[in-house]
């Protein structure tokens, strides 16, 4: 980073007025650009779109129209209101069996008053921001819904490429498959394999050459090429029939039994809102995957996204088109083809509109048997070998493999109802299927806990724990991740009476950081996970989990005297130690994306350097979600002055300019050392550094001393001295002291940045938010947020 350093003018009465390092230039009025890598990844989204459109159409058995209607309107309303910048959404396959049992049950028209009622319940779901409660659906429901469609799309477009007609479901298509075997149409079979011959061989071309034409989308050249070749050889099999769009057939009233449409409804939403929500989580993983990228797309926002989902499934449905939701091919080909924003998605549904219009005598050469030999080739990649390997090594193959052939054999709503109950099945018996054994060896007695040790358990616990002798010594080794209330106390209990006999208890974790759920206890040590942070000893036994030991390694008020740099050198190396085993394994990933990514917090987060403000503990955050500045008093300088603090001004700068934070907090607390210092301080003392800095304070002691002014304030109490009084009057005043900088004030101007006052007591672990400086600065209680805000 390179900055130019301003010229101080040599008049020292006069003063110059510069731009901060970081200003951007004066600019015009803003014009509309299209990035050209947007453009080439639109034509390369748009030439696998297509083919695609039209084949799910045909797969579901609606007009083939509505395959082209939902891929413009996926591209335009969804691309620009979506919460993914670079997901492509329109017909999918995931959508096929759904959309194509309630056509057979509805008719056309009211499926898509179904989709149209669909895209509202995805609005209405997205304004209660529940988007991320769709991920809680495990991942093992989701790949075995989606399995369990690519199977019966599969099935069903085998039919079409033998030259016959799908049945109604998988079992009747099946039973109907050695009829269709003895009377398949070899033209069929042949343009269909011809299409499976080129998607199979096309990406795998050698060479130079190969690498040049695999720029070509593989679906676009198995379905043109298969296309050619019956035209030039003459077949005669049914092909593309696009009637005039005058005939086009909109939305009707929903017509049918009201339980059934209701569940037609969730249905859709169901599907939709999942298949579109995961699509955008793994966008956000590719996009991650390109150095340079993530900083200037961001990561999805999913309430957004089911919003964007929603408007285009109301617009979808009313024009005739078919239930939209992300598409993982035709969005990985766009985040891989190079694009840069939401414009690609938009142009690509700008180029299937063209092509509606213009390109009709072409489309309508394309055989069918192609169209299908593509679909039935995507259903079958839907069935992921190595989905199948992750959830049998998460030990999860059972709710898989219930979802699969839940869907495929009863219908999707169904499937997934059965993999959701598999699952919870599986939840409660990992749960109370708790291995409790007890062996002596080399005079040690040792218990060992193996699974959730829970209140169904302690009935075992407590019989095995009975099983050691008075006085001898034991080792209890808990291997689990959970133990509640009940299952605690029991082990508390044994080891405070087998201690009192005489014999001594040590309780340790197979493996180091598991982490055990302690309950309030009432003695006076009280340890917890924060043990570290403390400068403390414990006396006395004690039961210690297995996190909190590992943590504290051994005795703390015994360091060991050959430790480099003593007593405060241990105390560093085994903290140390403690974040190496215990902490790092469980932030390595996330510190690992911020490495390549670069920093991106959200704000910058200004307070004092006391030891007891711990800011990633009041604020819950974790790496980079905070950029901080700590001083002593939690001073802002004004700009300009005689001997300012470059240091906090540069921080300032960077933050606003740079990182493009959105907020500046300023965060006083209670017993601040340096309003201390401030209020005892005499006029004319020694110029000590910590004199010459405080004296940036010295505003705050005259703003406290005006009666003109309005104090700072707690909401429901006054201040409880004139150190707590300064404390606020200082949040306050170091406020104005950050609009005086150039790019604060810039950037609130242009209303992209916020300010905000704190203070935290810390005796109560109260903290407090300013509330209208004009008011008085009122400082209240932090509450917690209305989330249907």
């Amino acid at each position: 980073m390179s900055a130019c350093v301003p010229t101080r003018a040599a008049d020292p009465n006069r003063t110059e007025r510069t731009h901060p390092p970081h200003s951007p230039p004066p600019s015009g009025p803003r014009r509309f650009r299209i990035a050209g890598a947007d453009v080439s990844a639109s034509i390369a989204v748009f030439l696998i779109a297509l083919p695609l459109s039209l084949g799910i159409a045909l797969a579901t058995g609606a007009p083939l129209q509505a395959g082209l209607v939902a891929a413009a309107v996926g591209g335009l309303v969804a691309g620009r209101l979506g919460g993914s910048p670079l997901q492509v959404s329109g017909p999918a396959a995931g959508l096929t069996v759904v959309t194509a049992d309630l056509i057979q049950r509805y008719g056309w028209r009211t499926t898509c008053a179904i989709t149209v009622l669909a895209g509202l319940a995805q609005l209405g779901l997205g304004c209660l921001r529940v988007a991320r409660g769709a991920l809680a659906v495990s991942p093992a429901i989701v790949h075995g819904m989606l399995a369990g469609i690519g199977v019966t799309i599969a099935v069903a477009q085998l039919h079409i490429v033998l030259g016959g007609t799908p049945q109604s479901s998988v079992p009747d298509n099946l039973r109907a498959l050695p009829a269709q075997l003895a009377h398949m149409r070899p033209e069929a079979v042949s343009v269909s394999v011809l299409t499976l011959a080129l998607l199979l061989l096309w990406p795998r071309l050698p060479g130079r050459a190969g690498r040049l034409l695999r720029k070509v989308p593989a679906a676009l050249v198995a379905v043109a090429g298969a296309t050619a070749a019956a035209a030039l050889a003459g077949l005669r099999l049914p092909k593309v029939d696009l009637p005039s769009w005058s005939n086009h057939a909109l939305a009707g009233l929903p017509e049918g039994p009201v339980l059934g449409l209701v569940a037609a409804v969730l249905t859709t939403t169901l599907v939709c809102s999942v298949q579109s929500l995961l699509g955008a989580v793994a966008v956000d993983k590719l996009v991650a995957g390109r150095p340079g990228l993530s900083p200037r797309v961001g990561r999805s926002n999913l309430d957004r996204e089911l919003l964007g989902q929603g408007a285009a499934n109301i617009v979808s449905g009313s024009l005739g088109g078919l239930p939209i939701a992300g598409v993982a091919v035709r969005s990985s080909a766009n985040v891989h083809a190079g694009a840069v924003s939401r414009n690609s998605t938009m142009l690509h549904g700008v180029l299937v509109v063209i092509a509606t219009l213009l390109m009709v005598p072409i489309l309508e050469f394309i055989p069918l048997a192609s169209l299908a030999a593509l679909v039935m080739a995507v259903g079958i990649q839907m069935v992921s070998l190595n989905h199948i390997r992750t959830v049998t090594r998460h030990r999860e193959v059972w709710v898989y493999a219930v979802t699969t052939l839940g869907v495929v054999s009863l219908g999707v709503l169904e499937g997934v109802a059965l993999g959701i109950a598999t699952a919870v099945g599986v939840a409660l018996h990992r749960l109370t299927r708790t291995r409790i054994t007890h062996e002596e060896t080399e005079g040690a007695h040792h218990v060992h806990v193996r699974g959730q040790l829970t209140f169904l358990a302690v009935p075992r616990l407590s019989r095995t724990l009975h099983l050691v002798p008075h006085g001898a010594d034991t080792v209890v080794e808990l291997d689990g991740s959970f133990m509640d209330h009940a299952a605690y106390e029991t082990l508390q209990d044994w080891q405070k009476t087998h201690t009192a006999q005489g014999g001594t208890v040590e309780i340790t974790g197979r493996h180091p950081g598991t982490r055990i759920s302690e309950p309030q206890t009432s003695g006076d040590c009280r340890c917890r996970p924060w043990t570290p942070w403390r400068n403390h000893q414990c006396d006395g036994p004690r039961f210690v989990p297995p996190a909190e030991q590992n943590a504290e390694g051994p005795d703390r008020s015994e360091p060991d005297p050959t430790a480099t740099g003593g007593a405060s050198g241990h105390e560093l190396a085994r903290g140390i130690s403690a974040f190496q085993r215990n902490t790092a394994p469980l932030v390595r990933g996330e510190l690992a994306r911020l490495a390549r990514e670069g920093q991106r917090p959200s704000q910058l987060f200004l307070t004092c350097a006391d030891s007891r403000l711990v800011t990633s503990m009041i604020t819950s955050s974790g790496p980079g979600d905070l950029f901080v500045v700590r001083n002593v008093g939690n001073l802002v300088p004004r700009p300009g002055e005689e001997s300012g603090d470059d240091s906090v001004a540069a921080a300032i700068e960077y933050a606003v300019d740079v990182l493009r934070v959105r907020s500046i907090t300023v965060c006083g607390h209670s017993g601040c050392g340096a309003m201390q210092a401030l209020l005892t301080s005499e006029p004319g003392s020694a110029r000590s550094p910590l004199k010459r800095w405080l004296r940036h304070g010295l505003p705050s002691l005259e703003r406290m001393a005006d009666d003109s002014l309005p104090r700072g304030r707690l909401a429901g109490r006054s201040p409880e001295d004139a150190v707590e009084q300064l404390c606020l009057t200082n949040v306050v005043q170091q406020l104005e002291h950050l609009r005086a900088h150039d790019s604060v004030a810039r950037a609130i101007g242009e209303g992209s940045l916020e300010l905000h006052g704190m203070y935290f007591h810390v005796g109560e672990a109260e903290a407090y938010l300013l509330t209208g400086t004009d008011a008085g600065g009122v400082f209240d209680r932090v509450r917690e947020p209305d989330l249907t805000a």
